[in-house]
């Protein structure tokens, strides 16, 4: 959905008064499954761009206060929730604003440090109470649950591509993963955790940001980064503060394996620099695990 600044005056203006007077700007990366505005100088405004994007809201209305009080590491702080009008048919939110300039488009990020912070943030939230916690589904797209949601997907993506990757690894990786599942008490996953979704200051882990996957399930979702941006150094640091066994890290390798060939296939038939990008996470991925 095209969301302007116009439509985020008139909603503001009407359900929200007290803050009229505030700026309203667009942010220079707002995401694909939300529209990001700036309110002023301490707020920011986060709209649905979907259908399918909407119930995250009203679960992170829910839940990020609870999540907040168990983390150290700071999370979007819910302020209002916003209700339809002017055209805009979901509810939406108002949060305070987080500094930092997100991991993946910031150059002066310490990679040890950042495995070491988001291991810990990763132990902190695998240790709050999932009881009553939302299970995967629609919402959030079955993150923290069976890798089988996509394994139809993945094997077609895997044929679509067999002229640009390794089918035989690229197979054996996600044969393998199918082999487990997580078979113990559930545990709170972030469900998107990659660069563009963690914020950094002076080259420090400050807050980690959209939580619209989040669910109770199987924590290897959120383990992907570990093939996806850290360097061997860093990913041994990363794993072995994270007691998981081998079957969880293949079920991670496979979630990633999986959201690069997604990206892949997506711009197979452009081959632009999201595919180069796509492909060398790919053979990044394979290559890592031989």
């Amino acid at each position: 959905m095209d969301i302007q600044p116009a439509l985020v005056r008139q909603l503001i203006d009407e359900q929200f008064p007290q803050w009229s007077k505030l700026d309203i700007e667009a942010v220079a990366r707002s995401g694909w499954d939300n529209r990001t505005f700036r309110l002023g100088e301490q707020l920011l405004v986060r709209m649905p761009s979907a259908e399918s994007y909407a119930p995250q809201v009203q679960k992170e209305q829910r839940w990020l206060p609870y999540l907040a009080n168990h983390l150290s590491t700071p999370i979007p702080h819910v302020v209002e929730q916003g209700e339809p009008g002017h055209g805009y048919p979901w509810v939406w939110s108002i949060y305070e604003w987080r500094e930092g300039t997100d991991v993946e488009s910031s150059s002066i990020v310490e990679p040890v440090k950042l495995a070491q912070s988001l291991s810990r943030f990763l132990g902190e939230l695998h240790q709050v109470d999932s009881t009553d916690g939302p299970q995967p589904g629609l919402h959030n797209f079955f993150r923290g649950g069976s890798l089988f949601t996509y394994d139809q997907d993945t094997r077609a993506y895997i044929r679509l591509l067999s002229d640009e990757v390794c089918t035989e690894k690229t197979l054996a990786i996600w044969n393998a993963s199918l082999q487990s599942s997580w078979t113990s008490k559930p545990v709170w996953v972030h469900g998107d955790l990659e660069p563009s979704n963690l914020l950094a200051i002076d080259g420090q882990l400050s807050a980690v940001i959209d939580f619209g996957c989040c669910a109770v399930g199987d924590p290897a979702c959120d383990l992907v980064m570990a093939w996806t941006y850290f360097d061997e150094h860093e990913c041994d640091i990363f794993q072995s503060s994270l007691c998981f066994d081998d079957a969880t890290w293949n079920r991670a390798r496979a979630w990633a394996l999986w959201k690069a060939l997604f990206r892949m296939s997506e711009s197979l038939k452009a081959r632009d620099d999201e595919f180069k990008a796509a492909k060398l996470l790919v053979e990044k991925i394979v290559s890592r695990c031989s």
